[in-house]
């Protein structure tokens, strides 16, 4: 099953997805069927602690020259970085190098203590797509990168669909593609994870528990590349739907970049 959070009219709705003779639209859950963008869309669920990994494929770890560790690169996001599909980022004037990152989104759907890989993905409620922008000018180095990298308000996008991890196939072989203004620039697929997800799992829980709605973000393909105010950003993943982003300047959201 496929299902959103919304707000609409001074409230907040679960929504699934229609497809009507004007094209897709929303189904609120009072019954209500209105157009995507009528409605202001949210993380499908209450993110909790987000764990973003670093350089999880091989190729993008080779492109950016860097030499896989024996332990994955993992940190911490912050619940305030988080916005919804159709939202809008910025872009600080004063950086030459931004860019996403379309990333598959995993969803921990119970308490996760000391877990084996082999019982790891009962613990998986279900799956998103996540856009996790990072800025390259205010990186230190790719084993620390700093807060003002990853943790910017509004700098990841989830969903837009909340998907059960029962009606994903084979989370295994989804094909990720990200198109800036119409034109593809990334492909990949979680095939060639350099961690997989049950490890993950099994990685993160051996020290610390994992809570219903923690997000663990499972690192990006190559194919990263520069995106600058008025882009539009959409991330695809089979069988996960399209997150739709568009990029602001510092102009655009009223504050300068001297403000950082």
């Amino acid at each position: 099953m496929m299902r959103a959070r919304v707000a609409y009219a001074g409230a907040i709705h679960e929504a699934t997805p229609i497809v009507t003779e004007h094209g897709p639209r929303v189904r609120l859950a009072d019954g209500r069927v209105r157009d995507e963008r009528d409605v202001v869309w949210l993380a499908p669920f209450e993110a909790g602690t987000i764990f973003a990994l670093g350089l999880n494929y091989a190729e993008h770890a080779k492109e950016l020259q860097f030499t896989q560790q024996e332990e994955p690169l993992v940190f911490l996001k912050g619940p305030g970085s988080v916005i919804g599909h159709r939202g809008v980022t910025r872009r600080p004037d004063d950086v030459t190098f931004m860019h996403y990152e379309c990333e598959l989104a995993v969803v921990i759907g119970r308490t996760a203590q000391h877990v084996k890989r082999e019982s790891a993905m009962q613990y998986v409620a279900g799956y998103t797509i996540a856009n996790d922008y990072a800025i390259r000018d205010y990186l230190e180095n790719y084993y620390r990168p700093n807060l003002r990298v990853k943790n910017r308000d509004g700098g990841t996008v989830l969903g837009p669909w909340f998907v059960d991890a029962a009606d994903i196939a084979d989370v295994n072989a989804l094909e990720l593609r990200t198109y800036v203004n119409g034109e593809r620039k990334q492909r990949g697929n979680t095939r060639d994870f350099v961690t997989g997800i049950a490890e993950l799992i099994e990685y993160l829980s051996s020290f610390m528990t994992l809570a219903p709605g923690d997000v663990i973000l499972t690192g990006t393909p190559e194919g990263v590349v520069n995106v600058n105010a008025g882009d539009e950003v959409i991330c695809e993943i089979d069988g996960l739907g399209r997150l739709i982003n568009t990029i602001a300047s510092d102009a655009e959201f009223g504050r300068a970049s001297t403000t950082e």
